[in-house]
């Protein structure tokens, strides 16, 4: 204990102490070391990582008693279902002139058209982009590209923003059946949202702040403390993940997702930053 000083009422101050569990491997050790070195109001503080297996709770928990408080994390999770689709699909012609490619590619439009209504979709859910360009060049005999335009390909694509998830879903699989009609179609993977997750944030956010007070607790209790007052509180973020799936932990490890659009099923998880008092 060689950075302490201990002054004349008998406390410790102007220490800085961190322990990390996976070092020492002893929580006991730990909990022993915060009730050894109390902290006066005006000093240093003390900064202990405990694991999951030790606070009882998920995560990893960071305990950090700075003069009189505790600075703490509290998460709270929570299953979802989307309840909105977004969907597109892509297809083109090609075309010596452009004249022609526009005519071309407005048959193939009515072909997609008529193909997606028959699925039970109204033309007026149909979202049809405007069309797009490209010329395409010939090539020399090393490979490059010359000035010389040979044709032009036309392309368009076709979305459908719908809370129909099943039937979207059916038809972003099979709709390139529509290539047995003479259309190039390419599907893209469907993206699914939840649009709901404005009124999940007071009610979470609430449970989260408990989370955080259940983990202050126990420590300053374990520490020899009684925790206070809840002084001071932010929203440290909103994450939307695949269900089921593992976030980046300390050391890189896991997968991790903002805010997902491939799963239907989701998890919502909260976290907040909570300091309490500590007496």
């Amino acid at each position: 204990m060689g950075n302490a000083r201990q002054d004349s009422d008998g406390t410790v101050g102007d220490y800085s102490l961190i322990i990390d569990y996976y070092e020492t491997r002893s929580p006991l050790l730990a909990m022993e070391l915060v009730r050894e070195f109390k902290i006066k109001s005006n000093h240093l503080f003390q900064c202990i990582k405990f694991c999951p297996e030790t606070l009882g709770v998920n995560g990893l928990a960071e305990y950090k008693r700075k003069k009189n408080s505790i600075n703490i994390k509290g998460y709270y999770k929570q299953q979802i279902t989307s309840d909105q689709i977004t969907w597109s699909g892509y297809y083109d012609i090609q075309s010596k002139n452009i004249k022609d490619g526009y005519a071309q590619l407005e048959q193939k439009k009515k072909i997609v058209m008529n193909y997606l209504v028959n699925k039970g979709f109204a033309e007026d859910q149909l979202i049809f982009s405007s069309i797009s360009i490209t010329e395409n060049h010939a090539l020399n005999e090393y490979g490059g590209r010359t000035n010389e335009i040979i044709d032009y390909t036309l392309a368009q694509t076709v979305t459908i923003g719908s809370d129909q998830i099943d039937q979207v879903t059916l038809v972003s699989r099979n709709a390139t059946e529509l290539i047995n009609e003479g259309v190039q179609f390419k599907s893209y993977a469907p993206e699914y949202h939840y649009t709901k997750l404005d009124d999940l944030k007071v009610s979470m956010l609430a449970e989260a702040t408990k989370d955080a007070t259940n983990r202050a607790k126990l420590i300053a209790e374990n520490a020899g403390s009684k925790l206070g007052e809840l002084t001071h509180a932010t929203l440290s973020g909103i994450k939307v993940t695949p269900l089921y799936s593992l976030p980046y932990d300390d050391y890189g490890y896991g997968y991790y997702v903002d805010n997902d659009s491939v799963s239907l099923e989701k998890e919502v998880t909260v976290t907040v930053n909570c300091t309490f008092e500590i007496k």
